[in-house]
Formats: structure tokens, C-alpha cells, sequence
């Protein structure tokens, strides 16, 4: 159930006006969490969720025609998060874990992304200096995208984890007042 609410928080977060924000979203989150806590048999959900929000923001909000094929590396990351969520997360979820999936995450859809820019775009020359000035122009972007996925899977991981320390405080403190 928390997979699938933060899968419409991913949403909202992409939809709602955010102008400034620069990529702070619970996209990355909201997919390594689902990756890690839903089964295989349920990625389909979010890839197309997310796709269609990918429609609707190209046409819709930036009015832009909906060339499909400029979104396989990102529709890619999208299943590659969720596999990163169950590698990384499905059996063990602890704060090494958790931090790993932050900083991988978005990472990887940084060089995903950008270097799919650079090679399939004209903003950027085909050169190393074409790329560098890419993935530089992407900075502010992929510090939002760590700050934003960190939030996420801290919420989502720490506060159960939280509550299960509380939960089992007042019983160890019934236990030795025995």
C-alpha cells in the first residue's frame, strides 16, 4: 500500500507546478522503494504511470510533440530503479543500505539521462567538451534529485523503523522491570 502512495506522491510531485525546483521530486524514491517492497509482477504499474506522466507533461504543460523514442533511457531507468530497490533493499533495509540506494539512484539516472541528451540531442556538440558542458548543466538537477530520493527513502524506510524501536522500548523496559 505505501508503494503505491508514493508512487501518487511521485506523480503529484512531477505535476504540481514546482518552477525553481529543478528535479525535486519523489520520482527516485517512490521507484527503489517500490522496487524493494512489491513484487516483479507489479513493475508495470509504475512504468506506466510514469510514462503517461511523461506524456502528459510533454504535450500538455510544455507543448512539445510526444516523440516516444526520446524517452526509452528514461523509461529504462525507470525499471532499472525498481531492480535497484530489490537488489539493494528487498531482504535488508538498513541506514548503509538506504544511503546506497540514495546516492545510486539518482546517480545513475544523472549519467543515464544526461549522457542520452547529449548523444541523441543537438543542445551539445558531439564532443568531450559537448558532454562535460551537458552533465554540468545537469548539477543543480542531480542535487535536487539526491536531496529529494534521500528524503524519500528516509521517510519511507526510517519511520517504520522508527516506530518499531518505540514499539519494542516500552516492552524491553516491562521486561526488566521483572
Amino acid at each position: 500500500m505505501v508503494a503505491y502512495v508514493l508512487l501518487l506522491v511521485a506523480v503529484l510531485t512531477r505535476l504540481l507546478p514546482h518552477a525553481g525546483w529543478l528535479n525535486f521530486t519523489a520520482v527516485g524514491g517512490a521507484l527503489l522503494y517500490f522496487g524493494a517492497r512489491r513484487p516483479w509482477r507489479e513493475m508495470l504499474a509504475p512504468l506506466a504511470v510514469l510514462a503517461a506522466t511523461d506524456y502528459f507533461l510533454t504535450v500538455y504543460t510544455y507543448h512539445y510533440a510526444f516523440q516516444w523514442t526520446a524517452y526509452l533511457p528514461t523509461w529504462a531507468w525507470y525499471v532499472m530503479a525498481m531492480a535497484l530497490g530489490q537488489i539493494l533493499l528487498s531482504a535488508r533495509s538498513g541506514f548503509v543500505r538506504v544511503a546506497a540506494a540514495a546516492l545510486l539512484g539518482p546517480t545513475s539516472f544523472f549519467v543515464v539521462s544526461n549522457y542520452a541528451v547529449w548523444a541523441a540531442g543537438f543542445m551539445y556538440p558531439h564532443t568531450l567538451a559537448g558532454l562535460e558542458a551537458c552533465f554540468v548543466a545537469a548539477i543543480p538537477f542531480y542535487r535536487n534529485d539526491l536531496a529529494s530520493t534521500a528524503i524519500v527513502l528516509g521517510v519511507a524506510f526510517g519511520v517504520p523503523a522508527l516506530l518499531r524501536r518505540l514499539n519494542a522500548a516500552p516492552a524491553q523496559t516491562a521486561l526488566a522491570g521483572k
